[in-house]
């Protein structure tokens, strides 16, 4: 009996477990759910506009009458259109004309004419194909006459600059694939080499800091030996020593707007100096500590100082007041640059950011925080909305307004002092061990360096750029030095490219973000 209620319930059980089985399996799971159309239009039209919104105005010549339903990935795009049958073949254009620049434009009975372009104008645009759309076709089979049409105002259509596009034919439909190319460095501009043209000597410490004057007639620099000198630039020769910082001068800067010089030190002073008298007519009262940096506003009477005491200050000229104490770094603000557009402050600190300001607010507008290592140094492009910072990881390169970032220089491995960029795209980087490099401003290409020796009776350890500056005819580069010179470089006028060819190879970029 025992015997007969375990068989009946294993039995039991085994068919309730081949019931659960029979339901669970009783579906085809493999069959997919019926395809409903309006859905899957609709997720084909999101799909396009995200991912290829951006090749999409591209003319595309209608072949099939009917749609095509074909499996689209991310790399491989075909593209088909339902159209109105017609005995004419037709061309799906988004503009005005044939080959349009807009996308977007319905086609008239005006533009309908110029649904082809001529045999000739297609022949002609063959033979014109730039040397990139040359290289692409060279490894394709010759080109049908419906390809040559697609190609026909190629040039007025803008493609993304690391996308490269093909079209491929096979069995009467077109696929179009979006290949992502790994940016290459552009061909540098050619610069002529710079030479050491002059040795300015006259200073009894380092020399700190350097300004030229708005009318190129003479140069200003600033010591470690409390003395402010102007000298000729044609010549120079000393014109006047002025005397009145009791430490370091450590920034000079020229008014273009009056006759006035003004210096800072590490004696905590500002002053303002009147070239007319030579003597000093103002002082600027504020800062706690050694005074690193100042520049002056280029349109409004505004001067604006860097201080040990992590702060940065703007003055009125003529008041004297203290219009804003701009706080936010948490070290040594070592340099500050002004502009007349926003953000009309920048500057740099030794807790290795760079800050932007809203001069109006006192405000910080932005921060930025790539670099690693004390930012001693910002320069602004004369005629670009970009600037660049140098500090000891590598010199960055920035965008105005919101501080984007554009590209790192490595290769001067030291600590980078001074930057200087004239209107020909050179950038100059001058470091703490006598260093100079010189750069190619667009492609961050390193064409020049330079290490002078120090002067004659000077330590080798006494070789150090500490400021550099153009003149305002961009053909002479002064420095300030460790070794107490000022030295003078001019461009190689015998110099052509044949012979200091570019030492340039097309390598891919490996740019950091930060």
């Amino acid at each position: 009996m025992t015997e007969d209620v375990q068989k009946h319930s294993v039995h039991t059980l085994v068919f309730r477990s081949l019931k659960r089985t029979h339901d669970m399996f009783v579906a085809d799971q493999a069959k997919y759910i019926a395809l409903d159309e309006k859905s899957h239009k609709m997720k084909m039209a999101v799909k396009l506009k995200a991912d290829f919104e951006a090749v999409l105005h591209m003319p595309v010549l209608k072949e099939s009458k009917e749609r095509v339903s074909q499996p689209v990935n991310s790399m491989q795009l075909q593209l088909s259109y339902t159209h109105p049958v017609s005995d004419e073949p037709e061309y799906a254009i988004a503009g005005t004309h044939a080959y349009p620049t807009g996308p977007g434009v319905a086609l008239t009975a005006d533009t309908k004419i110029h649904r082809n372009p001529s045999e000739a104008g297609v022949h002609s645009m063959a033979l014109a194909l730039p040397p990139s759309q040359a290289s692409q076709d060279a490894g394709r089979s010759a080109a049908s006459v419906p390809e040559i049409h697609r190609h026909a105002g190629a040039a007025e259509r803008s493609h993304p600059p690391s996308v490269v596009s093909t079209v491929m034919e096979s069995g009467g439909s077109r696929t179009l694939s979006l290949m992502r190319r790994a940016p290459t460095m552009p061909k540098p501009q050619w610069h002529p080499p710079w030479k050491l043209f002059r040795v300015i000597s006259g200073h009894l410490g380092w020399v700190r800091s350097i300004a030229v004057e708005p009318g190129n007639q003479w140069f200003v620099t600033g010591s470690a030996d409390r003395t402010i000198k102007i000298w000729d630039l044609a010549t120079g020769r000393l014109k006047l020593s002025l005397t009145g910082h009791i430490s370091t001068v450590r920034g000079v800067a020229v008014s273009s707007r009056s006759p006035y010089l003004f210096s800072c030190g590490e004696d905590k002073q500002v002053k303002c100096w009147d070239l007319e008298y030579n003597k000093v007519i103002r002082h600027y009262h504020g800062h706690l500590s050694a005074v690193y940096g100042l520049d002056l506003h280029p349109t409004i009477d505004v001067l604006v100082t860097c201080s040990r005491d992590s702060t940065a200050r703007v003055w009125d000229i003529r008041s004297k007041a203290n219009a804003h104490t701009l706080t936010g770094h948490t070290n040594t603000v070592a340099t500050v640059r002004c502009q007349a557009a926003e953000p009309q402050v920048i500057t740099g600190s030794h807790d290795s950011t760079i800050r932007l300001w809203d001069l109006i607010a006192g405000k910080t507008r932005a921060t930025l925080t790539n670099h690693k290592k004390s930012v001693r140094s910002v320069v602004l492009h004369p005629r670009q909305y970009t600037f660049a910072s140098g500090s000891a990881d590598n010199v960055k390169q920035w965008m105005f307004p919101e501080g984007k970032f554009i590209q790192n220089l490595s290769g001067h491995n030291a600590i980078i002092n001074t930057l200087a960029v004239n209107s020909d795209g050179v950038l100059v980087s001058g470091a703490d061990n006598g260093t100079i490099h010189m750069w190619d401003w667009r492609t961050g290409y390193n064409f020049q360096r330079i290490h002078a020796a120090v002067q004659p009776g000077s330590l080798d350890s006494e070789s150090g750029i500490f400021a550099c500056v153009f003149d305002n005819s961009e053909s002479r580069l002064i420095t300030a030095e460790a070794d107490k010179t000022i030295k003078v470089y001019k461009e190689d006028d015998t110099a052509t490219e044949e012979s200091h060819p570019v030492n340039w190879k097309p390598e891919i970029l490996k740019r950091k973000r930060f």
